[in-house]
């Protein structure tokens, strides 16, 4: 009996990405309960503890978290994204520049101001992320340049032209953009949360129940065959990019009215490494073709809960992103050793 069981084990750890990158994630979240310990006056002081610090993981990793969900459309067709975190830096310039009540605010110099000026904010930075995201799409497209090129290359344009053009400027935020992930459900601040969930559903039935999302994984698979077949690779691949563009101006939306403010030389810094290794750690092929929104998001949780638990155990910042790189190639090594089996 326990060697069936133990067999079933090692079957569905081999052959269900879900299933191993599941457990995982309830090792991780038992060495987080211990490491948050027990020296509390009641269990419900401890109960209350617990739960404070999984909405603070949840909350602070939601905004990488949406982008990790496009990255994973990236990374299923056989391409990488290096750009997101200056694609960030940018659209979040525009927003806060759109949105700006000091005297300098354009929309403020028009007479636009209070929510229509949020709204007109908010839509024109939804349009900058998908057109910067299609523009990296177009490169790799249509100029058949190597993402990993391309997007380097647009990760430098991005954050030094923004940079440049916000060194010397100020903004100031209205308190009702605030309110996007700042309003209280419950007294809890729930809404980051809840918008990552609700991308990760939507995308999941895109990934699964779309043409757009057979076409992803076509041409991750064999692109010489999903070309064979009648499917316009440029177009699909322009489209991923763009998408993913959309889902980093979501992103920075959340993230500005979450924290108010932006710096341009550091916010977004270490998104692509973060999304990458959620989506690999969720049980995506780099070699593309296979993965999973859901793997994703647990993957985006595993990465979330520890840096928790090295912050818990007092270990040196530095020492941190060793943990995190050794994660991913020991991800990559379990997904070659399972292709081999």
């Amino acid at each position: 009996m326990n060697n069936k069981l133990v067999q079933k084990f090692r079957q569905q750890w081999v052959e269900n990405p879900l299933f191993s990158t599941l457990m995982a994630l309830i090792v991780m979240i038992i060495l987080q309960t211990f490491a948050l310990g027990f020296d509390y006056a009641s269990f419900g002081d401890w109960l209350s503890a617990w739960v404070n610090n999984w909405l603070n993981i949840l909350r602070n990793n939601a905004g990488v978290g949406i982008v990790a969900l496009g990255m994973t459309f990236v990374i299923i067709s056989g391409g990488i994204e290096l750009a997101v975190g200056s694609t960030l830096v940018a659209v979040s310039a525009l927003l806060m520049t759109l949105m700006d009540t000091g005297p300098y605010g354009p929309l403020t110099n028009m007479g636009i101001t209070g929510i229509p000026a949020i709204l007109i904010a908010i839509v024109a930075s939804l349009i900058f992320g998908t057109l910067l995201g299609t523009l990296t799409g177009g490169l790799i497209a249509k100029f058949n340049i190597p993402p990993f090129i391309a997007t380097l290359g647009t990760m430098k344009i991005f954050r030094s032209v923004t940079q440049h053009f916000m060194q010397t400027r100020s903004t100031m935020i209205p308190v009702d953009f605030l309110k996007i992930s700042n309003f209280r459900i419950g007294g809890m601040y729930l809404l980051p949360i809840i918008y990552w969930l609700i991308l990760a559903i939507i995308l999941i039935y895109v990934a699964n129940k779309t043409l757009f999302g057979r076409r992803v994984y076509a041409i991750g698979s064999n692109p010489r065959a999903a070309k064979l077949s009648g499917i316009n690779i440029a177009r699909t691949k322009i489209a991923i990019y763009a998408l993913i563009g959309l889902l980093v101006a979501i992103a920075s939306i959340i993230q500005v009215s979450r924290i108010g403010s932006m710096d341009y030389a550091n916010a977004g810094s270490g998104y692509e490494m973060d999304a990458i290794a959620a989506v690999i750690v969720g049980g995506t092929s780099m070699s593309g073709g296979r993965g999973s929104i859901q793997g994703t998001v647990l993957g985006m949780i595993i990465i979330a809960v520890m840096n928790n638990l090295l912050n818990l155990l007092g270990v040196p910042p530095f020492l941190r992103e060793a943990f995190k790189g050794a994660i991913v190639i020991f991800a990559v090594l379990l997904q070659r050793k399972e292709q081999t089996s």
